[in-house]
């Protein structure tokens, strides 16, 4: 039992930079192709998800990951706003290329991080 969690360890160890890569990949790409946010948060969370399940840790992360969540749908929600009232021309068109990248970053880490919360708090459901 113990080779078989050494020998998913190297490999997730080896998949993890690649695996990260691609999320941010398809996050800041969302705007030009489908994909985005979303897309790219899932499988943001599937890295953050299978470390858990290679080395898993105590209750702190899933502490910091709701802290970081909760930053994250601030600056979700006061971006635009901020925009809106320092740029009065950004409403006739809000689909500038630096805002949908930003907000698609954004998301994708919101995402992320909501997604790997939900397994957390399920896997200490568990046991």
């Amino acid at each position: 039992m113990n080779h078989d969690r050494s020998l998913f360890g190297r490999l997730i160890g080896l998949l993890y930079p690649f695996m990260l890569l691609l999320s941010f990949y398809i996050i800041l790409n969302g705007h030009a192709t489908p994909g985005g946010g979303f897309q790219g948060g899932a499988v943001l969370a599937t890295v953050l998800i299978s470390r858990y399940l290679t080395y898993p840790v105590a209750d702190f992360r899933r502490k910091r990951l709701q802290q970081a969540e909760k930053i994250l749908f601030a600056a979700i929600v006061l971006l635009p706003v901020l925009l809106l009232f320092s740029r009065p021309g950004w409403l006739a068109a809000p689909y500038d290329r630096g805002y949908l990248i930003v907000m698609n970053l954004l998301i994708g880490l919101k995402v992320g991080t909501g997604l790997s919360i939900i397994f957390y708090r399920f896997a200490a459901e568990t046991g």
